[in-house]
């Protein structure tokens, strides 16, 4: 067993087969950058996880006119992803993230692996 696996609480380990990919993209508000981190570590994240759809990748712009941030979330099955947005849970953690963040855009399309872009 490797040292990453036996870190793991045996509840925590779970294995999907992603069909689809959420890419949410956006810009960054500076000035509150501390409190943005915090959140998305601590509650956008592990919320999002809970409700079956899981941090797959995160990329930062360091260059060009796009989007300074990218995360993208998979999941298996297309009905986890219209039940999180229609859920309250989601609308609250979207109007959260939407205080830290401009230029704000959210895509679903098929899984495919390596980079896909959003625009």
């Amino acid at each position: 067993m490797k040292w990453e696996e036996r870190d793991v609480p045996e509840q925590k380990k779970q294995m999907i087969i992603p069909r689809y990919k959420m890419i949410i993209s956006y810009d960054t508000h500076p000035e509150s950058q501390a409190e943005y981190q915090q959140f998305v570590m601590e509650e956008f994240v592990p919320q999002l996880q809970e409700m079956g759809v899981y941090m797959l990748e995160v990329w930062h712009t360091a260059y060009g006119d796009y989007p300074v941030r990218m995360i993208s979330f998979v999941t298996e099955e297309y009905s986890t992803i219209r039940s999180l947005f229609e859920s309250e849970e989601w609308q609250e953690l979207e109007a959260q993230l939407l205080s830290f963040v401009s230029n704000y855009s959210i895509k679903v399309v098929r899984y495919r692996p390596g980079f896909q872009f959003a625009r």
